[in-house]
């Protein structure tokens, strides 16, 4: 299910970096926003820092979107000094950039220490969970993103208004756009594969400019970096056309959001998948009752890890393929949580609620941590979303906002116990930031609506 990686010790880079001397090399790691930050260094530098570990600014943990800090980081701050935070290279993350000669990237992610807000650590925490109770941890990613014909330039000249997407008209699994694009779609179907982060699906979705990318699954933590780097060089990719890549979960009000699905399946120590049980209906094991049961009760709590803007709600109104409750069902794309049915192979569930905006470490942890919530718990799931009776539907409701969500999240004591005070405090704190910022915004919106009539 998943590639071998370039390198498997910090040896065998060291040893591949000398061999074909590279002078340069690039590092990142992501921020609580899932932003990629990081810097170019020289051969020197980098062996210093693989062998020895180094330091980072920590400064992006306590910073927004905007690159403006905030005034409420519990971590970070003003009353820190923003100082710099231990890092670690991730030796078996090396990549090569296919358009970069003589280079390669390399993630990295904050040391024990200094991981308190580190969304990588968090879903390895989870997976390291999974792992005491028996299991082995398979998960694939699904994006939903627009290109757009436009530029960092040119989206400011318009003051984004009126933005032209690539192509136009609502034209869903068209190979039409795929042959006529084609150059294009081969180059990010390359630039996957060649930088361990392959897709096994590629296709046009309904909306204009709009696609669609299914990364394979893979195992641990493995899954989620390909996630995180997929979305940060798609990006890159598509500025070097002269075209900008929004993974924005609404990008304009008459067209459909942008999601993100995270599709899980769990083997146990025998390598048997633990969510098949022939016997059952649905091939619904107990064990997978307990892990969608616990996915459905948290996913209110947890929503402000898949939902982390104020745009992120815009896409949970209905008619935008995005759930409004917390409800599941079998082979149903309406749900929040879609059993996806089988054989032993297969079976797995596919966790709906993110939107393309969210940090993936965070939502596929907010996706492990409440099923095997569920587990340990043994929690009874309740009956399956039934469309001809809606009202007969057992639904826990979702926060409408995102002042809402983190109002839930951070009042959790579930979440505090899952992800720890520390994190619960600072992810809140940097939420309602995001708030404030919006709540004295005056938009376009009120402007047409207001300006003349009150």
């Amino acid at each position: 299910m998943s590639q071998t990686p370039l390198f498997s010790s910090a040896d065998e880079a060291i040893h591949y970096i000398k061999q074909h001397k590279i002078k340069y090399l690039k590092i990142g790691l992501f921020d609580l926003n899932g932003v990629l930050r990081g810097k170019t260094i020289s051969q020197q530098k980098f062996l210093s820092l693989l062998n020895k570990g180094g330091c980072f600014y920590d400064g992006i943990l306590g910073g927004d979107l905007n690159d403006e800090l905030t005034d409420n980081s519990i971590f970070t701050g003003a009353h820190t000094g923003y100082p710099d935070a231990k890092i670690e290279v991730i030796a078996q993350s090396g990549r090569k950039i296919p358009w970069e000669e003589k280079s390669l990237f390399f993630l990295c992610q904050y040391q024990a220490e200094h991981n308190t807000l580190c969304g990588r650590s968090l879903y390895q925490a989870a997976i390291n969970k999974a792992a005491e109770m028996g299991f082995t941890v398979y998960s694939g990613t699904e994006y939903e993103f627009t290109v757009l014909a436009e530029t960092d330039a040119s989206v400011r000249e318009s003051h984004y208004h009126n933005l032209q997407p690539f192509t136009l008209g609502n034209f869903g699994y068209s190979i039409q756009r795929s042959t006529v694009q084609n150059d294009l779609y081969q180059e990010l179907l390359y630039m996957c594969e060649a930088m361990h982060m392959p897709l096994e699906c590629l296709h046009t979705e309904i909306g204009p400019g709009m696609l669609e990318a299914a990364l394979k699954m893979s195992h641990g933590v493995e899954s989620s970096d390909q996630a995180s780097l997929f979305k940060a060089f798609c990006k890159s990719l598509m500025e070097r056309h002269g075209l900008l890549a929004t993974f924005m979960a609404k990008w304009r009000e008459d067209v459909q959001g942008h999601g993100m699905h995270v599709h899980l399946s769990i083997l146990d120590s025998a390598g048997k998948n633990i969510f098949y049980d022939a016997k059952n209906s649905h091939h619904m094991s107990q064990t997978m009752q307990h892990f969608v049961a616990g996915q459905q009760l948290l996913m209110p709590e947890l929503l402000v890890l898949c939902a982390p803007t104020i745009n992120s709600y815009a896409r949970y109104v209905p008619g935008c393929w995005a759930p409004t409750e917390a409800t599941w069902g079998v082979n149903n794309r309406a749900v929040s949580l879609r059993v996806i049915t089988g054989n032993e192979q297969n079976q797995r569930v596919e966790y709906r609620i993110p939107g393309a905006d969210c940090n993936p470490y965070l939502a596929h942890t907010a996706a492990l941590a409440s099923g095997l919530y569920g587990i340990e718990n043994k929690l009874t799931l309740g009956a399956a979303f039934d469309p001809a009776n809606p009202k007969d539907n057992q639904a826990h409701p979702l926060p409408k906002s995102l002042e809402a969500a983190t109002k839930l999240f951070s009042q959790s004591d579930i979440a505090k116990a899952l992800l720890g005070e520390a994190f619960v405090a600072d992810y809140a704190a940097a939420r309602d930031w995001e708030v404030r910022q919006y709540q004295k915004s005056v938009t376009d919106w009120q402007l047409a609506r207001y300006l003349e009539t009150v």
